[in-house]
């Protein structure tokens, strides 16, 4: 039983022939397509070669190999050091973290090393075809160690791209966005959804744009702003202030945490006047602060009322919901 009812996007005709995935499922698609295309990209995680805790890389060492998607030690800080050079050396490194609770022993890699190179060498190196894949998220029954939001941390840090679906057919396009984007990039995959998403997914090779967020629904009267397994709870919301306070409201998934899309969301609030904010993570240093932050300054002559911000209470994420 999850706390909301997952509503799944249609996709495009143009997209063509679809079959039906769950997120999990998305993600493998995607991995298994940027195996295929890209001679060079391996995958590599604490146990992936048999399909990983969440299967999210089921079946792909029978297909492409044991050199190209292997078992690491448990070292988050090894992963994500040996994918900083495999991508420094020319190769496509595509991590998984077993849980973003988890990639703290890999924080000075990430951000001392795989964010500054590039900058750091003067544009004469760097590691930007390496992708780390990490579950997120709370999902019910993980408690205070596999239930966290990591995202605001590393956003503080300039040079990584981090991203955060919220369905399946979003999954697969933009984590082959992520991988062919030529610079370090972070996709957190909220675990409740794993299994609980599902869509009709596109079956062609397919991207999805970075740092563009997206309006799902056009109101006028407030712009309601969220990422991953928040977007369905904002919808839910939406539809009950529209039925209960007669409020239409504008909800935009930013998707991208950095470099996040300030148009969109400056523009929307612009027009409704009033902005809400959402996400699981705790409310101190989340990056609603940063969104809030931005839409005071920018939008401070439209605002109608104070930016207000929903989110986990400054405690830990102890008991099972």
């Amino acid at each position: 039983m999850s706390h909301f009812a997952f509503k799944p996007d249609t996709p495009a005709v143009s997209d063509g022939e679809t079959t039906r995935m769950n997120l999990f499922q998305a993600v493998n698609n995607a991995l298994e397509i940027s195996l295929a295309s890209d001679p060079s990209a391996v995958i590599f995680g604490e146990d992936v070669a048999f399909g990983g805790v969440f299967r999210c890389t089921v079946g792909l060492q029978d297909k492409f190999g044991k050199e190209r998607v292997f078992n690491t030690p448990l070292c988050e800080q090894g992963i994500a050091g040996f994918g900083i050079g495999l991508a420094a050396a020319g190769a496509t490194a595509i991590a998984e973290i077993q849980f973003a609770d988890y990639i703290f022993p890999a924080f000075d890699q990430i951000v001392n090393e795989a964010a500054k190179f590039r900058y750091r060498s003067g544009n004469q190196f760097d590691c930007g075809a390496l992708t780390i894949r990490a579950p997120c998220g709370a999902v019910g029954h993980g408690a205070l160690y596999h239930s966290q939001s990591v995202e605001s941390f590393f956003a503080h840090c300039p040079g990584l791209k981090i991203v955060v679906p919220r369905g399946p057919i979003q999954a697969k396009g933009l984590l082959l966005s992520c991988i062919r984007d030529k610079n370090p990039c972070l996709f957190f995959e909220p675990k409740i959804l794993y299994r609980l998403a599902v869509e009709q997914v596109p079956v062609k090779d397919y991207m999805i744009p970075l740092s563009k967020a997206e309006v799902l629904t056009e109101g006028d009267d407030v712009t309601v702003i969220g990422w991953g397994t928040q977007v369905h709870v904002l919808q839910e919301v939406c539809e009950m202030a529209r039925d209960t306070l007669n409020t239409s409201c504008e909800l935009i998934d930013l998707v991208t945490i950095a470099p996040w899309d300030r148009e969109t969301v400056i523009n929307s609030v612009k027009k409704t006047g009033r902005a809400l904010i959402a996400h699981e993570a705790p409310i101190t240093g989340g990056f609603g602060a940063e969104i809030a932050a931005t839409l005071q300054k920018e939008c401070f002559l439209s605002l109608e009322a104070p930016i207000i911000r929903v989110s986990t209470f400054g405690i830990h994420l102890k008991h099972d919901y």
